[in-house]
């Protein structure tokens, strides 16, 4: 179906893909794993048109084939499912699908015509979603089921899908698998980036491991296991179970006591909740989307005010219930969000910027005298951090969407970016009075 050949990518003085080779074949599920960098992403978005290729060629049925957009991937049969996905969420779910391959013409969108080829295509691959449906009223499940649709609405046949179970619950992931075994079974051929190696084992046919940018094996899913994968993707033997000591907790630490949180419509969040968590222990909050468990973290960080909550929060003996986050993260109690994009990153900035958030009015971020910025010191604990976190690339100064999203970076005498920033602008100002219209 699709053949990668010599694919080489550089960003910079990264080499993100080195003579990248690996066939799928048609009707058929296909992994490529790899650890978090090895370039596994990357060379998925050249055969999608994300990227261009450096060097090499890329093959479909056989064919060579110049692909250096999504439109020249689409035209050939290829969709792709981000890991992150693009939708607009005030819009509709047909109107998201048809977005960019509108049916009728510019007076006349004909969107009751599109509505009943995506309720066919959803009750064919029995995606069961609702083509009238805003995309913010939708879980993510069923958000990832209206991106499959907006490939599938393009007539794809080879589909490729990034990441596709990192923010499913395990019974959605069951549920995705089931449809893409029914589209394996109508002649559909999918190719899943992960690095869940259970999930491979149980979902494809053929596996292909990158480590470093490298294509390292090629194997049959039926002839390998968990141990030869995980072994391939680090480059030494790796103990899938670990020994793991009787915890020995002592003294609480952090304690929530008749804890109640109000959302923004009034809504009980999480109702007289109470525990404690000891030091030397680790405590699981377990619990399906939407049910609470962000709001309770949210509360302990200091990122909802307190008066929308009740009962108290205890740390180290302390009542920090009334301090805010800066506070609190003073005391020492760190919150990493599940949304790192949305809530953790500033993404255009470096990642020397990013790692002094929140701590940039202290040292090292800040010069002795505490007034300007020490760009030394932060660059200096930058590196520091990428040494002791293998953080890839190892670059002080790329952006932070550049961590495993590595985008193209054009020379200055390149002017494409800047029009296409320009045309986005202008598309983005358009799409934002309309959703604005509809709310009204």
């Amino acid at each position: 179906m699709i053949e990668l050949r010599n694919i080489t990518k550089r960003f910079g003085a990264v080499l993100a893909n080195d003579r990248v080779n690996f066939k799928v074949a048609p009707g058929t599920i296909h992994s490529i794993v790899g650890e978090n960098g090895a370039g596994k992403s990357t060379a998925m978005r050249i055969a999608y048109g994300f990227y261009t290729a450096d060097g090499g060629e890329i093959l479909i049925d056989g064919q060579v084939r110049e692909i250096r957009t999504p439109h020249d991937a689409i035209a050939l049969g290829i969709g792709m499912v981000h890991q992150h996905f693009m939708l607009v969420e005030p819009m509709t779910v047909v109107e998201n699908i048809v977005l960019g391959a509108e049916p009728g013409s510019a007076a006349a969108l004909d969107l009751k015509k599109a509505a009943e080829e995506i309720r066919k295509l959803s009750d064919e691959f029995k995606l069961a979603v609702n083509p009238n449906a805003t995309i913010e009223t939708l879980s993510v499940g069923q958000q990832q089921r209206v991106e499959l649709l907006k490939a599938l609405y393009r007539h794809a046949q080879l589909l490729i899908l990034d990441e596709p179970t990192a923010v499913l619950t395990p019974q959605e992931v069951e549920e995705f698998f089931a449809i893409l075994r029914r589209m394996r079974e109508q002649g559909k051929t999918i190719v899943i980036i992960t690095h869940k190696l259970s999930e491979v084992l149980a979902i494809s046919d053929n596996v292909t491991v990158m480590r470093d940018g490298r294509v390292v094996g090629e194997l049959k899913t039926s002839e390998t296991n968990s141990a030869e994968l995980a072994r391939l993707m680090v480059g030494r033997e790796v103990l899938l179970r670990v020994a793991k000591p009787d915890a020995k907790p002592g003294a609480a630490v952090l304690g929530a006591h008749g804890l109640t949180i109000v959302g923004r419509d009034g809504s009980r969040r999480v109702d007289d909740v109470s525990f404690e968590v000891r030091a030397g222990e680790i405590v699981g909050i377990a619990g399906v989307e939407g049910n609470g468990q962000t709001e309770l973290i949210e509360a302990l960080s200091g990122l909802i005010p307190g008066s929308h909550i009740s009962g108290s929060m205890s740390f180290d003996g302390r009542d920090i219930t009334r301090l805010d986050a800066r506070r609190r993260k003073e005391l020492g109690i760190a919150h990493v969000p599940e949304d790192r994009h949305r809530r953790g990153l500033l993404l255009d900035f470096s990642l020397a910027e990013n790692t002094i958030l929140g701590v940039h009015y202290r040292q090292p971020a800040v010069s002795s005298g505490g007034v300007l910025l020490d760009h030394k010191g932060i660059q200096k604990r930058t590196e520091q951090v990428i040494r002791d976190f293998d953080v890839r690339p190892p670059n002080p100064n790329l952006p932070a969407r550049a961590l495993s999203l590595v985008r193209w970076q054009p020379a200055e005498t390149d002017y494409r970016p800047r029009i296409r920033v320009a045309a986005k602008a202008a598309i983005g100002f358009a799409a934002d009075a309309w959703c604005r219209h509809r709310r009204d």
